[in-house]
């Protein structure tokens, strides 16, 4: 076995691990953690599909910006209500069949496709090929976007503010 697959199977298992952590713990501070691990684990995948620009946004948006405004949201809710916040998995075996369904289907899918051998090389510079793909094919969903996100910021500003 190859460092890339041992690598791979590492962060399968970090990441299936994680993300059931994030369903299973009751704490809910605890849970964001797991995300942050889950999220992080991810970026590793990135790495190892040589796409440095996506770990890097994986890592600087998710693993860094969203858990830290989810555990700044726990930490003021949990001041304003003054009692711990704890996660409840009410159904969690329905869950459990639909994950399970949704396995099945996936490896029935991937059974009859046959798997290279090696990865095929990558043709140019990815991070220039992002860039270039969002500023000229998918320009204006992008910038659509970031209108919605500077809508979203100015509601919660006026939501933020303090009661006059």
């Amino acid at each position: 076995m190859s460092a890339d697959v041992l690598a791979f199977w590492f962060l399968a298992i970090v990441l299936v691990g994680s993300a059931l952590a994030v369903v299973l713990t009751k704490n809910l501070f605890h849970a964001v953690l797991w995300l942050a691990l889950a999220l992080t684990g991810t970026a590793g995948v990135f790495l190892l599909l040589d796409a440095e620009f996506l770990a890097a946004v994986q890592l600087l948006l998710y693993a860094g910006g969203i858990v830290t405004i989810v555990v700044f949201a726990i930490v003021v809710t949990e001041r304003l209500v003054g009692e711990r916040l704890s996660q409840t998995s009410r159904r969690i075996g329905g869950g459990a069949v639909v994950a399970g369904g949704v396995l099945a289907l996936l490896l029935n899918a991937m059974r009859g496709q046959p798997f290279p051998a090696a990865r095929p090389e990558m043709a140019g510079d990815l991070t220039r090929l992002i860039g270039e793909t969002v500023l000229t094919r998918f320009v204006l969903p992008f910038e659509l976007l970031a209108v919605l996100m500077l809508a979203a910021l100015m509601g919660a500003i006026y939501f933020a503010r303090p009661d006059e």
